[in-house]
């Protein structure tokens, strides 16, 4: 199967730049395949359809965003599906504004027009930054609402609005204090490339008319190091460079009315699963025929079970935490399906069925709740004082927390991955790696770099500035406001040294090798042995010390993207810190309508049957709190806890590269050796909880589909429509969703029947052990 990479578009000589010799030009092959080399710094980017779209997509996406976070199924309207949407709007506002010029008091005789030609693919570039400022790698919404739904719908606590605010902010602007002071060191030296801006690169010249037909001539090993061979596929299977689409096909659907069809489709559609019959969310057909049988829907419920041959018809299951299918090369759904087989259905039936590992058959094989030893759910709120602590003796009461044999096996898995991350990265790429970055500092700047130094750079103090007024900020939150978070002065300085110390060597391994360790774990559990049984200054810590961190990395991110494109850098900056303000301004206006105004929201013991909010996340978020915080780490995974044995997951993780790596270097020749990626295998199902089998099950079935069979067998359709498509799924469900809200949900109109009452797998959450007695499970 052949590939056809994709070309810059011919373009005049610009007079501006000399000519470049070939060894000024990017080391890396993969941008030299995928960015042009030359740029127009007279596109206009400060303009009104920027902002106007800009605004609008932002606030729009965070609406609806933090509207589904909520949900049951949380989709996430991503960055493709902005970047899809404006284009044409774009285009048809520079056909239809006034072109008029005309001059603003103070600018002396400058003049402005609304229309100042058309529309730009540096327009477009900033306006799916300015939309997507507000979450750290297309996350959906700010961590830290996570922080005021647990206080306000779990533990059942006050925190005032100006408070939710406050922290939101700052633990999303924090580490762009010294993110931009660290520009130098991983955005300007060519040999940080950063593989995955490529993927946007790609569909930004893509969808901007930038497909050519002729074939480049390639150059092997053209110092782009050991990584071409694992990413250069992956970039040129992610950028669409399947096919040159040049050739005009006046029989085929243009992409703007197949995008409307598509939209109107999904928003019809939604009005079933969503409303009528939301019974063809979770098709979990094992348990209809079993209808008494325990085991029989352990294993088939797609919600609380292994999900075996359980399906969706829904868009929001398919696309919930994973994001879509469409846009995931086949490779990575290989990968996800690889981890998930091995947890779900290796490791989870023999811990369950085989071991009974850890009294496993005394709780529910697949849940994220807390129990008791009897298998009853326990009550969290009953072990927290008055002071919002831990109570000791009530804890001593109702015993030690228990964990399902999923949660807990999850929990040794992400241990497991966080380590196997940092020693694959070490055995594999650390020479690599040591070596760009020595190159990056004394290499000649390449063509991207140069053409970069036209526009005016970002003062050094506009960084020190943020840092100080948002740290200062920060510790008068933590000082004058500590009954609301409960973290000490110190522990913002604790979680700001962690950041900051992790955030350049980080950004380094994702500049190279694409993988990005996080922090949450290792911040919540080194808060929770500091200081056990606070649980909002556990996750306050663990916020601005892995949020601020990853904020960092996502701006560093987005600034290489414009480096590539050719962005002018203050432009990037002004873009980045007010859609964060924001974004992070309406996710907590949207959380707190709903938090205030929905009943019983995140209580699935409280709610209807089929209610969709249910807080799946911040459940997780929340169990969190009480296991590394409230509790603490001693105490679940310590000497006083039932789970120390899954700290050797940290060191089989750490392992597990290692072995690999010797068996590579022992036998060169067995090529698929280093293809056993541990850190993508054990990491594959980072999201279980709160994802489920179903949304796993849906996501690599429709996956494989489009990006196996419709990617080999009609190239050219998948080329034209398959991201379009994703796009326009994610809208029309969205917007139907929010619609179904507004008419019928604020109202309370719910029908009753067969179909609209649950998966129909009752029997998935009854322990199997004998002697322990659950509501509406048979005796045993």
């Amino acid at each position: 199967m052949e590939t056809i990479e994709m070309q810059p578009p011919r373009q005049k000589p610009d007079p501006t730049v000399p000519d470049m010799d070939e060894d000024e030009l990017s080391p890396i092959e993969e941008v030299r395949l995928t960015v042009t080399n030359t740029d127009d710094p007279t596109l206009p980017v400060w303009t009104f359809r920027m902002w106007f779209l800009g605004l609008l997509s932002c606030g729009l996406l965070s609406f609806l965003n933090q509207f589904f976070a909520y949900r049951t199924q949380p989709l996430v309207i991503t960055q493709i599906t902005v970047q899809v949407a404006t284009l044409p709007i774009g285009h048809f506002m520079a056909r239809t504004l006034p072109k008029t010029r005309f001059r603003l008091p103070g600018f002396g005789e400058r003049r402005f027009s609304v229309n100042p030609g058309p529309f730009n693919i540096k327009e477009h570039v900033l306006i799916s930054i300015f939309a997507n400022a507000g979450s750290a790698f297309g996350s959906g919404s700010a961590y830290a609402v996570g922080i005021v739904t647990i206080i306000k719908a779990f533990y059942r606590r006050s925190i005032s609005f100006w408070a939710s605010w406050i922290l939101i902010i700052t633990t999303q602007v924090l580490g762009y204090g010294w993110a931009g002071l660290l520009r130098k060191y991983v955005v300007e030296p060519a040999h940080m490339w950063w593989p995955s801006t490529l993927v946007q690169v790609s569909l930004f010249r893509y969808i901007n008319g930038s497909l050519t037909r002729k074939r480049p001539k390639e150059k092997k090993n053209a110092g782009s190091g050991g990584t071409i061979s694992k990413y250069h596929n992956t970039i040129a299977r992610s950028r669409f460079t399947i096919e040159a689409l040049h050739e005009k096909d006046e029989q085929r659907m243009s992409q703007a009315k197949f995008f409307l069809i598509a939209l109107i489709c999904s928003f019809s559609w939604y009005v079933f699963p969503g409303y009528l019959f939301s019974t063809l969310t979770n098709i979990s057909w094992i348990c209809w025929v079993f209808s008494k049988s325990v085991t029989a829907q352990q294993i088939g419920s797609g919600m609380r079970g292994l999900g075996l041959g359980s399906f969706t018809l829904d868009w929001s299951a398919v696309a919930s935490f994973l994001f879509s299918p469409l846009i995931s090369p086949f490779f990575a759904i290989v990968n996800v399906f690889l981890g998930y087989v091995l947890l779900i259905y290796v490791a989870i039936p023999i811990a369950y069925w085989g071991v009974d590992l850890y009294g496993a058959s005394k709780f529910p094989i697949f849940s994220s709740h807390l129990f008791t030893a009897k298998g009853q759910t326990y009550d969290i709120t009953a072990i927290v004082n008055d002071k919002f602590e831990l109570d000791i003796e009530k804890y001593a009461e109702q015993g030690r927390i228990h964990l399902s044999t999923f949660f807990a096996l999850s929990y040794g898995f992400g241990f497991a991955t966080i380590a196997a991350t940092l020693t694959h990265v070490a055995v594999f790429y650390g020479r690599e790696i040591y070596q760009r970055y020595r190159a990056s500092h004394k290499g000649k700047e390449d063509i991207h770099t140069t053409l970069m130094r036209r526009y005016k750079d970002i003062p050094s103090w506009w960084f020190y500035l943020l840092l100080a007024v948002t740290l200062a900020v920060s510790l008068a939150l933590c000082i004058f406001l500590n009954d609301q978070v409960q973290m000490p002065w110190w522990g913002l300085l604790f979680a700001g040294a962690m950041a900051f110390s992790f955030t350049l060597p980080i950004s380094i391994i994702t500049a190279t090798t694409n993988q990005t360790p996080g922090l949450n774990i290792i911040t919540e559990y080194v808060m929770g042995i500091i200081l056990p049984g606070r649980p909002i200054a556990n996750v306050c810590f663990k916020t601005y010390g892995y949020m601020s961190m990853a904020q960092a990395v996502s701006f560093l991110s987005d600034f290489k993207l414009g480096h590539y494109m050719k962005i002018p850098p203050r432009s990037m900056f002004i873009v980045q810190f007010l859609g964060t303000i924001l974004a992070g301004t309406i996710n907590l206006a949207v959380a707190w309508w709903l938090l205030t105004t929905v009943e019983n929201i995140c209580q699935d013991n409280l709610l209807p049957t089929n209610s969709p909010w249910t807080c799946p996340g911040d459940r997780v978020f929340f169990d969190a709190s009480v296991i590394w915080g409230l509790v603490g780490p001693k105490r679940i995974f310590g000497s006083q806890g039932n789970y120390a044995a899954m700290n050797w997951f940290f060191l089989g993780g750490a392992v597990g590269p290692v072995i690999i790596w010797l068996l590579h270097k022992a036998f060169p020749k067995q090529t698929w050796i280093p293809l056993i990626n541990l850190p993508v295998l054990l990491g594959a199902t980072a999201m279980m909880p709160p994802a489920t089998s179903l949304n796993f099950n849906s996501w690599i079935i429709v996956g494989t589909i489009f990006n196996f069979f419709v990617f080999r067998y009609r190239k050219q359709w998948w080329q034209r429509y398959n991201y379009i498509l994703s796009a326009a799924l994610d809208a029309g469900v969205a917007f139907m969703a929010v619609l179904l809200y507004f008419s019928v949900g604020l109202e309370d109109k719910s029908l009753t029947w067969w179909g609209t009452d649950g998966e129909h797998c009752e029997l998935a959450t009854c322990p199997t052990a004998k002697g322990i007695i659950k509501d509406g499970c048979p005796l045993k």
